[in-house]
């Protein structure tokens, strides 16, 4: 991870107590209101609402930026500056004043209606001496709009910054005519290879389409720099199938990170209930939407309103009220030590950052730091310290630093 002492003369919000308003005693569970799934049952042993840890740490928030324009991730660039990205169509570099910069030139249009727009963004590994980035944005087509990943190189000079050389190296197809479930989030693994979440947008006649692998809609998909499938993908010598899948049979994915062995775990929305915790292996269905812990938001059942089904994967959690994840990270660091180990989730309905600990590839406590705001993204910096991203609907975006108290 990189720097970020840069940022100064923050503003103190408040000290923070872990774990949810809603919550029990420390050795209860964490989430006490009624399940959405009336008669839905855990495939297994703590698959969900988890207990707390018996100790949990204070966090203190401070403001280091505000006065954003609604922003939707957020990424250290190696001086410590943090590049953001706007829902609205721009992209820019925070400062440490903590003040954004100009827009950068050379970002593509976007279609942000709805759910869409810029979406998130990640350096190449060789960032340092490529200047590459990364980002994912829904993309406006004849037709209607897809999400894309383009890639592009930062040029800074001075205190301005552009984008040159931006194309487009990856589109989820088909195209589609909603505004809703774009995903999306972009990981690089430990071989440079590149993970792109996208979303089923949502439409009963597309959601379905999550369960075909000739179709772009909810997928994670395994692609190498230049856009292109990686020939050890699960689907490349299957007839019809997109080369790009690496698993299938997701809802929507915003939230995605790399655990301490370099492997891949993902948070998807769930309907009305049924948000997943997911490690997403090579060529796997991941159930939707044959299989859910979630209902319709009008309360009735998804399908058959099954639970299991025969050649789809359990999630290793599932949350039912949701949280409304986006933006994750996996804590290393020792700021909060607490944490290490655990995955860091942002959490739009929650309003705060959701700590799962982790035991054995298995959810062992679940705790909750509420921020009385809807968490967009969540990242660390090179010192451990932990930065969440805030969100106003239909206004801006403030940056919080996050410090054991």
């Amino acid at each position: 991870m990189r720097s970020t002492h840069l940022f100064i003369g923050g503003t103190l919000l408040s000290v923070l107590l872990a774990g949810s308003a809603l919550a029990q005693s420390a050795s209860g569970p964490v989430e006490t209101r009624k399940a959405n799934g009336a008669g839905q049952t855990p495939a297994f042993e703590g698959q969900t609402r988890a207990s707390q840890p018996a100790q949990m740490p204070k966090i203190e928030a401070q403001v280091v930026a505000e006065g954003l324009p609604h922003l939707w991730a957020m990424e250290f660039l190696p001086d410590g500056r943090m590049l953001v990205t706007a829902k609205e169509g721009t992209m820019h570099i925070i400062g440490a004043d903590g003040k954004a910069s100009a827009a950068l030139e050379g970002v593509p249009e976007v279609d942000a209606a709805g759910q869409g727009g810029l979406l998130d963004v990640a350096l190449a590994p060789d960032f340092e001496s490529s200047g590459l980035i990364f980002f994912s944005f829904s993309e406006p087509r004849d037709g209607g709009n897809g999400t894309s990943v383009a890639s592009a190189k930062l040029v800074q000079s001075g205190d301005s910054a552009s984008l040159q050389h931006s194309k487009v190296i990856f589109r989820q197809m088909p195209t589609y005519d909603g505004d809703k479930h774009y995903g999306s989030r972009l990981v690089f693994g430990p071989a440079g290879e590149l993970y792109v979440t996208v979303g089923e947008r949502s439409d009963r006649q597309t959601r379905v389409q999550a369960q075909d692998v000739a179709s772009g809609f909810g997928k994670v998909f395994r692609i190498d720099m230049s856009g292109k499938a990686l020939p050890d993908n699960p689907l490349v010598g299957t007839d019809g199938a997109m080369r790009e899948i690496w698993s299938y049979g997701h809802r929507n994915l915003q939230a995605a990170a790399l655990d301490g062995q370099g492997r891949l775990w993902t948070v998807e929305h769930g309907p009305k209930g049924g948000d997943e915790l997911n490690r997403p292996q090579a060529g796997k269905n991941y159930g939707w939407p044959k299989v859910t812990y979630g209902v319709e938001y009008s309360g009735g059942p998804i399908g058959d309103g099954i639970t299991e089904l025969q050649g789809t994967e359990q999630p290793v959690y599932y949350w039912d009220p949701v949280i409304g994840p986006s933006g994750m990270t996996f804590y290393e660091g020792d700021a909060v030590p607490e944490w290490k180990g655990a995955f860091l989730i942002g959490g739009l309905v929650t309003q705060g950052l959701v700590v799962l600990h982790m035991e054995n590839d298995k959810v062992k406590f679940e705790e909750h730091v509420p921020l009385d705001a809807r968490i967009r993204d969540v990242k660390v910096g090179a010192d451990g310290t932990i930065y969440a991203l805030t969100e106003q609907r239909g206004g801006g975006s403030t940056i919080l630093k996050l410090t054991k108290a």
